[in-house]
């Protein structure tokens, strides 16, 4: 296949992903010289070993990036999201983060985030079809 030649895929592999990735940050930190990037994983497991909450995303250059968290829904309402949110803004904090970001749809928890300090950003319309997506930051002080 010559470079030209473009593959469509719809279940790409993590590892393909992941490679995407580091030569973005590869890149990223050529040029800007911060080269202090880390990802962040917290998971929380029941007895039997699965996960059952997690936040996962990435620190680099001061700031903190949220890509994926999920509650299961039987564990809501506990009061799991909140302290896993907080153990990763103290870790952002320890690793000398002074903002955290993180996307979210409309019909997903923003009234969630606002009520712990996010301010939106952003927002864009019709992402998707008669939603909105929203783009968040918190600012980051001492550990609280």
């Amino acid at each position: 296949m010559s470079a030209s030649e473009f593959v469509v895929e719809t279940d790409p592999t993590p590892e393909q992903v992941q490679y995407l990735e580091d030569r973005l940050y590869e890149y990223n930190s050529s040029v800007t010289r911060i080269t202090d990037g880390e990802g962040l994983a917290i998971f929380v497991r029941d007895d039997g070993e699965q996960i059952v909450a997690g936040i996962c995303g990435n620190t680099w250059g001061g700031c903190c990036e949220i890509r994926q968290f999920w509650v299961k829904e039987s564990q809501r309402g506990r009061g799991l999201g909140t302290k896993l949110l907080g153990a990763a803004e103290d870790e952002a904090r320890r690793r000398g983060c002074r903002e955290i970001f993180l996307a979210t749809f409309t019909f997903q928890a923003p009234a969630f985030y606002t009520k712990r300090g996010f301010k939106t950003l952003a927002t864009v319309d019709d992402y998707p079809r008669g939603h909105q997506n929203l783009l968040l930051r918190k600012r980051l002080g001492e550990a609280s």
